[in-house]
This record gives C-alpha cells, structure tokens and sequence, in this order.
C-alpha cells in the first residue's frame, strides 16, 4: 500500500479542473485514429512516394506552427477556453468533412486545416494546465494528463489497425465524435482562473516581477537563454520523435507487406500501456531528479531505441525498440512543459506555449522530409545509423545544459 500511495502521490491535491482535463484528453484520445497513420494513408491509400509522403506529412505538421503564434497571443488576451473551444471545434468540423472524401489531394488539404486549428487550440491546453496549479504540482498535472492521453490512445491504435484498410470513413467520423465529446467536457465543466488570481511564483526562475507582463517573449529569451538552447536542442529529440510515426511504419509495411498497418497499430497500443502503466511510476521514482536530467535519460533511450533498428528489423525487434523509444517518451513528456513553464512568467504561458513548442516541433516537421529523401536513396539500414548519430550529437548537447542548469547559470 505504501508502495502504491507514494506512486500516486503525485497525482493528489490537484484542482477538480486538473482531473477533468485528464477525463478530456482520454476521451479525446480515444478516437485519435488518423493522426499516427498519417504516413501510411499517403504512401498506400494516396499513392505518394516515400519523398512526398514526408513531405506532406511535414507540410501538414508545419501548419501548426503559425497557428500556435496567433493561438498563443490570442490565449494570453482573450483568454484559454474561448481560444480552445473555439480551435478544437473547426478542427472536428476539418475531419467531419473528410468523413464525405475518397483518398486524394482534398483529404490531404482538409487534414492541413485541421492541424492549423488544432494548432490554435495547443497553447492554451499547456497554459490553462499551468494556470490551474502551482510550480511543485505542475510536473504530476502534465503527467496525468500525459496518461490520459495515453489511456484512450491503447484503445485507438488497436482499433485504427482494424479499421486502416477497408473502413476509412469510420475513423474520421470516430475521431471527430470524440474530439468533441471531449472539448464538451472542458467548455461547460472547467472553470478557467481569473488573470489575477493566477499565483505569483516569485524568488524562483521564472519570478514574474522579474520578467514584466510588458516584455516581449524575445526579451525574455535573451534574460534567459537556457530556454532557446533547451527548446533547440529539443528540436533535435523531436527529429529523432518523427521517425516513430513515418519511418517504422514504413519499415514496416516494408518487411510485412499486407501486415505494416495492423503491426503498427499494435505497436501504438503497446506504447501506449506501457505508458499507462509506468507514467506514474516513472513519476514518482524519478521525482528528485532535475527536469533536464530525466530529459538527457531520454535522449539516450531514443538514441538506442531508434538505432537499433538499423541492426535487427524482425517483428521482436520493433516491440523491443518501442518498449525503450517509450521510456524516453515518458521522461520528455514529464518533463520538458513543466521545465519551460517553471522558468517562465504567468503573464507569457500562452505565448512560451506557442514559440519554443514551435522551435522544438521544428525537428519533428523536418523530419520526415529529410528522412524520406534519404530512405529513398540508401535504404533503412543508413537511415536509421543517421538517425543515430543525431540522437548522440543532441543528447551530449542535453547533458551540458543539465550541468549549466544545476550551476544555475541561464
């Protein structure tokens, strides 16, 4: 019981908002059916080749990057609910009329916009989190919620292997219902905290008197460039990240042909529960350690996990490699928002949500492009090598900013 306990501690005396947040993105979760077969959607239902196909899948990430600007700004003056109800409902309106598509260019666009949208809605999920808790409570409320995503996520890759190759229309019409039962929850449920009541975090690294709600995110960058370098050597993790839903399913689909679809939905699944089940032991065992300490454990876990794919490509090896892809998984997902939002003002959430997302979501729009071109002319086995040789280059990179930030320089 004690055991048990200090594993959920974390997760204890959180806001009522904090636990329907949770509700919310499992709900969501549980019809997010399209976005990780993204790459074989284009490639076997579209027909692109594996260059286009990274590109678009690029393309259709990129589009949430100017949206994630104007989502930020927006959220930071206007508020987080209206920004996100607002995003999330043009986004399920996106899939709802690709439920009405054949396979081709206007599927490809009307997911575009969804991303945009989507893209609008990110910053104020991160911002409305942070706001709804205090510095030593931010790290267990970005978890739980990590864990519900990952909850319904099980759920929807096993269902989206079934569904990929005959029964395509289901999963937009899934993954619309869904979004929007749960965006329900949070528009008539959740109470977004008044500005002024938001706690005042001063005499730690992100004091709001130091920072001034009159600075510019710039400015605040400048006074503290751990964040750039931290956001930048992210991007490289992310690059690493991207190989996860284009490249293996394409190694995949490679190796099994008539089986990539329905291996990788049950390779989705499985890094999903193993999610579920050690998110919060993760949580709690590693809970001294600094957030960019956890953070360079995790480069070190993608750099193996996604390397030795290049070595060993048999069915086991897949499930060995998504098994420690997904413990460095866990410790980014606990760690790197609640980082960013502890060295950053109250009055900039919104817009921190938005600008280093975007820096560090870079290497995972990047990715794909420059993988695609270089799997087309050297074959899985180099693609994989290169992949990790840039887990290596990031993650010694990451190690030297877990030395500066425990000197507290930055």
């Amino acid at each position: 019981m004690k055991v048990s306990s200090h594993i959920l501690n974390p997760y204890k005396g959180l806001k009522r908002e904090v636990y329907l947040i949770f509700i919310s993105k499992t709900i969501n979760a549980m019809g997010f059916l399209i976005i990780p077969f993204m790459a074989l959607l284009l490639s076997t239902k579209v027909g692109l080749s594996n260059a286009d196909t990274g590109f678009y899948v690029a393309v259709s990430g990129l589009m949430w990057a100017p949206a994630a600007l104007i989502g930020g700004r927006l959220s930071d003056s206007i508020g987080r609910k209206k920004v996100l109800i607002t995003g999330e409902l043009l986004a399920t309106a996106a899939y709802l009329v690709c439920f009405f598509l054949e396979p081709g260019m206007s599927m490809v666009y009307m997911l575009m916009a969804a991303s945009f949208f989507f893209g609008v809605a990110g910053p104020s999920h991160d911002a409305l989190t942070a706001d709804l808790t205090s510095p030593e409570q931010r790290e267990g409320a970005y978890s739980l919620n990590y864990l519900g995503f990952n909850l319904g996520f099980a759920f929807a890759q096993i269902l989206a292997g079934f569904l990929f190759q005959n029964h395509l229309k289901i999963m937009f019409l899934i993954d619309a219902l869904t979004a929007l039962s749960g965006l329900m929850l949070i528009a008539f449920l959740v109470k977004e905290p008044e500005r002024g009541n938001l706690s005042q975090e001063r005499g730690g690294k992100n004091s709001d008197s130091e920072s001034g709600s009159n600075r510019t995110v710039l400015a605040i960058l400048w006074a503290k460039p751990i964040l750039l370098v931290f956001a930048l050597t992210i991007c490289g993790y992310r690059f690493l990240y991207s190989q996860w839903p284009f490249l293996i399913p394409l190694h995949l689909e490679h190796n099994f042909p008539k089986e990539g679809a329905r291996i990788f939905g049950f390779l989705g699944s499985f890094n999903a529960l193993i999610v579920v089940v050690l998110i919060p032991v993760l949580t709690a065992l590693l809970h001294h350690k600094s957030h960019v300490r956890k953070v360079f454990y995790a480069g070190l876990l993608f750099t193996f996990g996604f390397g030795m794919l290049g070595f060993v490509s048999m069915k086991a090896a897949f499930f060995v490699s998504v098994l420690v892809i997904t413990l460095g998984e866990v410790l980014d997902a606990i760690s790197v928002m609640p980082f960013i939002m502890n060295h950053s003002p109250s009055t900039h959430r919104g817009r921190m949500s938005a600008i280093l997302p975007i820096i560090m979501g870079t290497g995972f729009y990047l990715g794909p492009v420059i993988m695609g071109s270089v799997l087309d002319h050297s074959g899985f086995r180099f693609t994989w090598f290169l992949t990790a040789v840039v887990g290596v280059v990031m993650t010694l990179i990451m190690k030297g900013i877990d030395v500066a930030d425990g000197a507290g320089n930055g």
